[in-house]
């Protein structure tokens, strides 16, 4: 899966004959699973047409600040559309586009999208070689690099003119590829490694029955796709759980017992440099376990049960160089309780949360944490969904570890 998957992107298309190669460009983007939005020049049309990039794209294609439909007048809201993005590029940067946007003029839709941008913003220049080399198209590069924007170089080639040398726009291909390079290279978990577990353990009682709990897994799958798209590889120790991932930094190891999970996490532990044990591990499990499945009586029946191993504590006693975190889902004295369990299984911080909150805990969208660190500080949370949560955890993790 590319970095790109599940981002928002906004292409915008300037007046140039390298227009033509932005609906490759779009179809690249879509493959790599982001979402396109198209915003073009009046002029840039010229070149390609606004349906084959809405085609493409799934989306419409805008240009102009206002849009007639029917009898309304529609507004597309260049703040919206800056805001929407997580990425912006344009795509070509035409030599009199890089003046304007070197000094503010904004005379059309994508430059006032692009002044509204909070995102960060790709370009790549194309023109003529004489075009290209002039010192003004030179200044209008510097400026808008020390701005903050992120150069896509011109390559050499045969250019519109006939003429060959350096102004050719890059190659689709090569664009996506130097996005998804120059991402990589940012993301605050590059060349980590995570540990996760997540979801229930089950105990067996027998060949069909089992010892379990309500635990869907949720909480520790958002967190393993935060800290892959924060650039880390994952390791995610799942137990029996419905939910899904699919991302080329995360390898899923399936276990279902209590045993198995200790044996996985023990395994990947000594490699990785953060470890985060969501799982709802069972604290209990059969003495011995039936081979055949034990029939219903008209009495009661009992059934020993001895302790699991300590996933959570036994990995305090050997760690060294990794972050351990671990998870307190508790139901009275939460604060005091937690802040024991940080202490007594030699952690750097724990996630606490309460069942009496209502929207925490298993099987819901939402979870309300509080993080304790190893100092005895605590953070607090209000109620998100826990997509947010898995952000706010991977955000206090990234500052304890580069403090």
């Amino acid at each position: 899966m590319s970095v790109l998957s599940g981002k928002k992107i906004l292409l915008g298309i300037t007046a140039g004959i390298a227009a033509y190669k932005t609906a490759g460009l779009v179809r690249l983007f879509i493959k790599l699973g982001a979402e396109v939005k198209v915003i073009m020049t009046p002029a840039s049309k010229d070149f390609i047409t606004p349906l084959t990039l809405s085609t493409l794209s799934k989306n419409p294609v805008h240009s102009t600040f206002y849009e007639k439909e029917d009898e309304n007048e529609l507004w597309n809201n260049h703040v919206e559309l800056g805001l929407w993005a997580d990425y912006m590029l344009i795509a070509p940067a035409t030599a009199n586009t890089l003046s304007k946007m070197t000094n503010g003029t904004c005379d059309n839709l994508l430059l006032a999208t692009y002044l509204s941008a909070k995102c960060p913003v790709y370009f790549a220049p194309a023109m003529d070689l004489d075009m290209y080399i002039h010192p003004s198209t030179k200044t209008s590069i510097d400026t808008l690099q020390s701005f903050g924007n992120i150069l896509i170089p011109a390559t050499s080639g045969e250019l519109a003119s006939g003429l060959v040398g350096e102004g050719r726009m890059a190659e689709p291909k090569d664009i996506v590829l130097f996005i998804e390079k120059d991402i990589l290279s940012k993301l605050p978990l590059r060349g980590k490694k995570v540990l996760i577990t997540a979801g229930p353990t089950y105990e067996a009682i027998d060949p069909v029955r089992f010892i379990g709990n309500h635990s869907s897994g949720k909480m520790g799958f958002e967190i393993a796709k935060v800290a892959a798209n924060l650039g880390a590889e994952v390791f995610l120790i799942a137990g029996p759980s419905h939910q899904k991932i699919n991302h080329s930094f995360v390898k899923r190891i399936d276990v279902v017992s209590a045993e198995e999970m200790y044996n996985a996490a023990h395994n990947y532990f000594n490699d990785v440099d953060i470890a985060i044990l969501s799982a709802a591990v069972a604290d209990y499990k059969l003495k011995n376990v039936a081979h055949q499945k034990i029939k219903k009586k008209d009495v009661s029946l009992e059934i020993e049960l001895e302790p699991t191993k300590d996933i959570l504590a036994s990995l305090g006693k050997i760690k060294k160089h990794q972050f351990l975190v671990g998870f307190a889902l508790e139901t009275n004295n939460e604060l005091a309780n937690a802040k024991g369990k940080l202490q007594r299984k030699n952690l750097d911080a724990i996630v606490l949360n309460s069942l009496q909150d209502k929207g925490a805990g298993f099987a819901t969208d939402t979870n309300k944490i509080t993080i304790i660190d190893k100092n005895l500080k605590e953070t607090p949370f209000k109620l998100k969904s826990k997509e947010a949560v898995a952000k706010d955890i991977m955000n206090v993790i990234i500052d304890k570890i580069d403090a």
